[in-house]
């Protein structure tokens, strides 16, 4: 009995060692993320109402069946604009970075189009490392839009991929959350993501 007693405590000394363990990296991760640089990487998978517009720059790139596709969803009012906006997040530090959830909102030339959340684990390797993190997105731009006529809306969802697939149009607020000992802990503020590497 004493030596399943010794046994129990010692279980009990390791988990509890194995848990401070996990908070202590937990906590690096939210530090070292501070640190961390972010950009807009690329728009991949650019379709506006089902229309692959990802090199469309205007009416006289698509053919016959998806200018009438375009033309019935212009018709219905209901333009849905889906894509995965890659961030790059590159970690400066000795240790590795992380986060376990991600609220953002997008905005498109300054105006804001959508909110939503990242709800997967991210780690980001130390020493320069990187990761991309694929944000899929959608929204009624017809909605976003409401304000502009017809015609502006359309032009608008098919100019949105830059050359290479940059996206220089977008700017993306990102506020990152941790889980530290069972608890979220968010990053104060939003960080401004755009197509150059900033750490705010």
């Amino acid at each position: 009995m004493r030596t399943s007693k010794i046994l129990l405590s010692i279980s009990f000394i390791i988990l509890a060692s194995l848990t401070s363990c996990d908070v202590l990296q937990q906590v690096s991760k939210m530090s070292n993320l501070a640190k961390c640089e972010f950009r807009l990487e690329s728009v991949q998978h650019l379709r506006l109402a089902g229309i692959n517009v990802q090199n469309v720059k205007g009416m006289s790139d698509l053919n016959l069946f998806d200018a009438g596709k375009l033309a019935a969803a212009v018709a219905s009012q209901k333009l849905l604009l889906d894509f995965t906006l890659n961030i790059e997040a590159k970690n400066p530090n000795s240790a590795e970075a992380g986060m376990s959830h991600i609220e953002w909102i997008l905005l498109i030339d300054d105006a804001e189009m959508t909110r939503g959340a990242f709800d997967k684990p991210v780690t980001i390797p130390a020493n320069n490392g990187s990761a991309i993190i694929p944000v899929q997105m959608q929204f009624d731009l017809s909605k976003a839009l409401a304000s502009k006529n017809t015609d502006a809306i359309v032009n608008f969802g098919l100019n949105l991929a830059g050359t290479g697939n940059k996206p220089t149009r977008f700017t993306l607020k990102m506020k990152p959350t941790i889980t530290v000992g069972g608890f979220p802990v968010t990053y104060p503020g939003y960080i401004n993501v755009k197509t150059e590497f900033a750490s705010e």
